[in-house]
This record gives C-alpha cells, sequence and structure tokens, in this order.
C-alpha cells in the first residue's frame, strides 16, 4: 500500500484526488473555475474537487502533482501570509508619513527641495548596486550554498565588495551633493537649489544603508528568513513619522529664502529621515547573526560573478537609461510653479499603490511557474501563464484605474489639504492621478513582460525596451514647458509618463509574440473588453453618486464624502457586472476573499 493510502485509511475523512481526464471538464456542480481554457489546467493550483469517498476504493494522487515535504507548503503559505501583512502596514505607513509630510511643511517649495534630494540616494544606489544584485547577485547565493561551506566564504565576499563599493559611493555622492542638485534642479524655475543642496547633504548617507539593508536581504532571504525583511521598512516609516510630527510641532518654518543646513527643521528632517533607513538596515544584523551567519572581512571576487558579468552590465544599462528619464522629468517639472515635483511624486506614489497591494501579490504566485516554464524550455505553457497573468491583471485593475480617474480631485483635496498643505496644489495632485490613471493595467503588464524577459535570461531586451520609452518619453517631456503653462506643467507630465508605458506595454507584446509565437492575445482582448464596459457602467453609477453630495459641506468634506461614496459605488457596480457576466478569470480573486470572510 503507497504512503498516501495508508494516510487515507488512517483518515476517514481524508480528501480524494480524481485523476483528471484532458479535455474533459469537471462536475457541473464545482464551485472552482474548471479549467484554465489555454491549457485544461485548474485556474487555483489549490483547488481540489472534493468527493464522497467510496468504501475500499483505491486512492491515486494526480499525475501532474509531484510529491513534496508536507511541511513545505503550509510554512510557504504562512511566510507569503505573514510577509503580505507586512508589506501591506509598510505601504500604509510609509503613505501615512508623506501625507503628514505635506501637512508639517506644505507643498510648496521646501517639500519639492525635500523629495528632489530624497530621490538622489535611491538613484545613486541602484546605479552603484541595486539593480545588479536583484538581478544577478540574489540567485548566486542560493547556488553558493551548495559549496562545502554552506555559502559562507562566497556570502563573506559578497559583503565585503558590497560594503566597500557603497562606502566609497556613499563619501564621493556627499561631496558631490551640489553637482547632483544642479543635475536634477533647472534653474530657471521656482525650485531652490540651496534648500535642496542642504537636504542632500543630510539625506545622500542613505546610500550606505540602502546598500546594507539589500544585501542583508539578500541573505537572509537565501536562508529562507523572511520576517525581518518584511518588517524592517515599517520600523524606517514609524522613525519617519516621529521625526515628522516632530518638525510639525517645531515653531516657525523652513526658511526657504535663506536655506541653511543649521535651519532646526531642515536638520531635524534630514537627520530623521536617514535615521529611518539606518534603523531599516541595522534591524537585520540580530536575525542575520542568529542564521549563522559570521562576519569576516574577505576580498577577491568570486568566478560566479564574474560569469553573470554580461548580464550585470545589461542590468545596470537598464537602471541608467530609466535614471535618464527621472533625471529629465524632474528638470521640467522644477520649471513649473513650485509644488510641482511633490505633486507628481506623489501622484505617482497614488497610482502605484493598486499594483503594489492587488497586482504584486496576485502575480506573486505565477512567478515561479513562468520561470520553471521558462527553464524547462516549455513554450507552451509559459505562454498560457502569460496570458492568465495578463488576464488577472485586467480583471483586478482596469476598474479600480476607472474609478480612480474620476475619484482623482478628490483624493487628492481629501489627503493633502489638510495641515499647511495649499487647497491649489492638492487639487492638482489629484489631476495628476486622475490624468494617469489609464495607465495602470499597461504599468502592470509592463512589469509582467519585464519578468518574463528575466525569466528566459534575457537581460537584453528590457533594457532595449526601455531605450525606446525613453527615447519617445524625453522628447515629449520638453515640449511641456513649451506648449503648458507652468501650473500644467505636471499634469502634462504625467501624461507622457502614462502614453510611455502604453508603448512600453504593446512594444513588450510584439516583442513576446517575435520570441515565443502565438501568445493567445485574442482571450485577453476579449477579458479586456468586457471589464472595460464593465468599468464604464461603475464610473457612471459614481458619477451619478457624486452629484448627490452637496457642495455647501466645504472642499475637503466634500471631498471626503465624495471620495468614499464614489469609490465604494464604482468599485462594486463595477465587480458586481464582470460578475454578472461570469468573467471566469474573477473568480480565483473572489475565492480568495470569500477564504478570508470565513477564516475572519
Amino acid at each position: 500500500m503507497r504512503p498516501w493510502q495508508e494516510e487515507a485509511m488512517r483518515d476517514p475523512d481524508a480528501t480524494r484526488f480524481i485523476p483528471r481526464t484532458a479535455g474533459v471538464p469537471l462536475a457541473a456542480p464545482s464551485r472552482w473555475p474548471t479549467a484554465d481554457p489555454d491549457v485544461l489546467r485548474p485556474y487555483d493550483a489549490l483547488a481540489t474537487q472534493v468527493m464522497p469517498r467510496v468504501k475500499d476504493a483505491p486512492l491515486a494522487r494526480p499525475a501532474e502533482a509531484p510529491e513534496q515535504p508536507k511541511d513545505e507548503g503550509p510554512s510557504v503559505a504562512k511566510a507569503s501570509g505573514r510577509m503580505a501583512i507586512a508589506s501591506l502596514i509598510s505601504r500604509i505607513t510609509g503613505f501615512l508619513w508623506k501625507v503628514l509630510l505635506v501637512a508639517a511643511i506644505g507643498s510648496g517649495v521646501a517639500t519639492d527641495s525635500f523629495n528632489v534630494a530624497n530621490t538622489m540616494p535611491n538613484i545613486i544606489f541602484e546605479l552603484l548596486l541595486g539593480g545588479v544584485l536583484t538581478s544577478v547577485v540574489v540567485p548566486l547565493l542560493v547556488r553558493s550554498q551548495d559549496d562545502p561551506d554552506h555559502g559562507q566564504a562566497y556570502a563573506q565576499r559578497l559583503l565585503t565588495t558590497g560594503v566597500t563599493v557603497l562606502f566609497i559611493g556613499t563619501v564621493i555622492a556627499v561631496i558631490a551633493a551640489p553637482a547632483f542638485t544642479s543635475l536634477y534642479i533647472d534653474s530657471s524655475g521656482q525650485a531652490s537649489a540651496g534648500l535642496t543642496t542642504a537636504f542632500a547633504y543630510l539625506l545622500l548617507p542613505e546610500i550606505f544603508f540602502y546598500g546594507v539593508f539589500a544585501l542583508v536581504s539578500a541573505m537572509l532571504n537565501a536562508k529562507h528568513v523572511f520576517g525581518p525583511t518584511a518588517w524592517a521598512p515599517v520600523i524606517n516609516n514609524l522613525v519617519v513619522i516621529f521625526t515628522i510630527l516632530v518638525v510639525w510641532l517645531m515653531p516657525g518654518s523652513i526658511d526657504v529664502d535663506h536655506p541653511a543646513i543649521t535651519d532646526p527643521k531642515v536638520l531635524t528632517l534630514g537627520l530623521g529621515v536617514t535615521g529611518g533607513i539606518a534603523a531599516q538596515a541595522l534591524m537585520l544584523i540580530p536575525p542575520l547573526l542568529r542564521s549563522g551567519f559570521r562576519p569576516r572581512w574577505r576580498w577577491g571576487l568570486d568566478s560566479r560573478m564574474k560569469e553573470f558579468g554580461g548580464l550585470a552590465l545589461w542590468v545596470v544599462g537598464y537602471v541608467a537609461v530609466s535614471q535618464i528619464g527621472l533625471t529629465i522629468t524632474t528638470r521640467v517639472l522644477t520649471k513649473g510653479t513650485s509644488g510641482g515635483v511633490t505633486a507628481y511624486n506623489y501622484a505617482w506614489l497614488l497610482f502605484q499603490l493598486p499594483y503594489g497591494v492587488l497586482g504584486v501579490s496576485l502575480l506573486t504566485a505565477i512567478m515561479p511557474r513562468l520561470s520553471r516554464a521558462a527553464a524547462d524550455g516549455d513554450t507552451k505553457k509559459l505562454v498560457s501563464d502569460l496570458s492568465y497573468a495578463s488576464r488577472i491583471s485586467t480583471v483586478t485593475l482596469v476598474p479600480i484605474s476607472a474609478v480612480m480617474t474620476i475619484v482623482g480631485t478628490s483624493m487628492g483635496v481629501a489627503l493633502f489639504a489638510i495641515g499647511k498643505g495649499p487647497l491649489g496644489n492638492a487639487e492638482r495632485m489629484g489631476q495628476a492621478l486622475a490624468i494617469t490613471a489609464f495607465a495602470l493595467l499597461p504599468y502592470a503588464l509592463v512589469m509582467l513582460q519585464m519578468r518574463v524577459f528575466y525569466a528566459m535570461k534575457d537581460a537584453r531586451t528590457p533594457t532595449l525596451i526601455m531605450i525606446v520609452m525613453t527615447v519617445v518619453k524625453v522628447p515629449l517631456l520638453f515640449l511641456c514647458p513649451v506648449l503648458l503653462n507652468p501650473e500644467n506643467i505636471v499634469l502634462g507630465v504625467m501624461m507622457v509618463n502614462a502614453l510611455t508605458y502604453v508603448i512600453g506595454a504593446m512594444l513588450g507584446q510584439v516583442w513576446l509574440w517575435v520570441t515565443l509565437g502565438n501568445l493567445r492575445s485574442k482571450r485577453v482582448i476579449g477579458v479586456i473588453l468586457f471589464t472595460v464596459v464593465a468599468s464604464v457602467l461603475g464610473v457612471g453609477a459614481a458619477w451619478v453618486v457624486g452629484l448627490i453630495v452637496p457642495s455647501s459641506l466645504g472642499p475637503v468634506p466634500h471631498a471626503w464624502i465624495e471620495l468614499i461614496l464614489q469609490g465604494i459605488v464604482g468599485i462594486a457596480v463595477s465587480f458586481g457586472v464582470l460578475m454578472a457576466l461570469k468573467v471566469e478569470e474573477l473568480k480565483p480573486v473572489t475565492s480568495r476573499f470569500t477564504r478570508l470572510i470565513k477564516r475572519g
């Protein structure tokens, strides 16, 4: 008798696994989608057809489900659930401190200067180490665990090299702070180069701590330790929130006309934000030591790092090209009225939230399947998984992007017209969000397509696609100050950014079609059309609801009520229509929420 048969005999309520006959649908009463039409596989990898047990009937295990260790599935599921909770809390607290920053110091020149300076450490870190670390080095850490010393020497060599490069790069960046400011700030606009430089001196040391966090996170993840890396950003956000509250309570305002690093509010804000990144990195040191790693200076390059040198160069090229676009974007924004950089950054943050909360979590499960299919050379499976991920992205993100279009202005006023946040700037943030919301699905598709290319060990194509996107983007950006008045430059920049992702999605789809052949695009287009119809009905219902909200309540209360009512009605109608149309791709999403509600 086989092991799972013995287990089932001990448990009379054991689930029976019924062998699947290709092409034959499951029983009609099944509450799960029967199969992915592309490959006749269950939509949900955990879906099980439950049938009454027949006495003395032999039990069978599906041939396509390889036997796994019993504790692997539950541990992965628990780790994924905890990381999802930590990620959600991290995004909420991260967004909260940005809202508080506007309330504490306004959304004008001071906030623009801080935001420009605060982007510099991220950009320089990505160029120094970030892109290579995530795309090249992390897989090598996992492979090194097969060494006789379980990868200890390789990890020590990686940490030694990384910390050295980060320290030297950080020192050079701090010294060159005025040069970086001149690169990002257009002196013909209303931005303050002096204040940006003062913030840059205080914030550029973040480069070192960003790098340490990324390196130690990679080592912990390679050892299957995920909790500390997921919760560390929350600690960072809490430190920053406390710092901003202190700045808010301090008397006076930031002196924009005579900026200095010794300004109490500038000094407190700069040191506090850098301290948050330092706390985020240092929080991982104890878990790393508990994992068995022993730090030691070990010089020299590992042969595996040299082996992937060509791939690393393409990744660096991708980061460099993308940062060229970001640099020009920032310079164009600083030509407009004050608050343009802040409006752009915060609108882009709101734009990415649905993808970060829904898109990433729903697509995470599909990524291992994409990588496995690419490694096996199974083009049919790779294409079907790509098609499935595209359809899931469509039904979850298109309704949200449609509702964001109509509630964008209300969202901007509700969130940012508080404290020292001017009403006009808050409205511009909302308008910028509404203008770019249509690009939410193209943005998600570009991210998905890039992952498919990397799964096929193709780092060249994403870089080439990014070059094309940047070549299209840059001339349009330079047209914005020519065609638009200073107040509307940020709206033009957001539109250009959105159109760039539309072009990128189309180009990536054509490139994948040339590489993989038939991508089953007809089904994806069909799902898009159904979802667009449902979303239009949802937007219409939200618009009608918005008409009944009295304008006499005042700008902020009116915006909050309108945001809540239109958001609820728009989402409910959109997804309700999709459910009424029985769109199969929506069922895995609704089943997940149903299980969560039942557990609660």
